[in-house]
């Protein structure tokens, strides 16, 4: 696959306009968070066409994309996914919740104190931030948000976790200076997957109330 800023642009473009949609189709309030997902993500890669435009660097757009990569993905996916999961599986997953806070806080940290750059690679970009404890940043990063989809009781949000872990083994292996951004490029097509999720998600108040939040866990 080929990164472009035409590539970003037209993918930020189609995810976004699949995060509009599942917002839209959204019939219990808990969802919402989760079903926005592919909507950041979708404005996550219009941003990095900016900063193809502009050739890299330290501009704003740079720092826009770390914002929203690093700090805000890293409490967003796990936060959203307590939210949208069955009560047993959400007391399990507070942990994983709190691991996201404090991750965001190193991360966020990182991103204040900069600089933030973006570098060019032939067809990828690699975003340099200083990072004062990398591999423990990392690790609590993928163990919030692979972790917390793995964990969530629902089948199909666990065979997206399964598919996001994956890539992020893929895209370390394949790309290691430029991870951040395959990944985050990935995980932007993959949550069109949570479309098929929103439209399939039952509506609360039609369910008998032994059943109302719990039915994930069984589908």
């Amino acid at each position: 696959m080929c990164w472009s800023a035409t590539a970003d642009l037209v993918a930020g473009a189609g995810v976004a306009t699949v995060g509009v949609a599942c917002v839209t189709r959204v019939r219990d309030r808990r969802d919402l968070p989760l079903a926005a997902l592919p909507l950041l993500l979708g404005a996550h890669q219009i941003v990095e066409a900016v900063v193809w435009d502009s050739g890299g660097g330290s501009g704003p757009a740079a720092v826009v994309w770390a914002v929203i990569a690093l700090p805000l993905l890293a409490v967003w996916v796990p936060a959203a996914v307590r939210c949208a999961a069955p009560p047993a599986a959400r007391r399990r997953l507070t942990f994983l919740l709190a691991l996201g806070v404090a991750t965001t806080a190193g991360l966020a940290a990182a991103v204040a104190t900069g600089p933030v750059t973006a570098e060019i690679r032939g067809h990828t970009v690699g975003y340099s931030v200083h990072l004062s404890h990398p591999a423990v940043l990392v690790a609590g990063y993928l163990l919030a948000t692979v972790g917390s989809l793995l964990l969530s009781g629902d089948r199909r949000l666990l065979v997206l976790g399964a598919l996001a872990g994956v890539g992020a083994a893929a895209c370390f292996a394949l790309w290691r200076l430029e991870f951040v951004s395959t990944w985050c490029a990935f995980a932007a097509v993959w949550s069109v997957l949570l479309f098929d999720w929103v439209r399939r998600r039952p509506d609360s108040a039609q369910l008998p109330p032994d059943r109302t939040r719990s039915s994930g866990a069984t589908r």
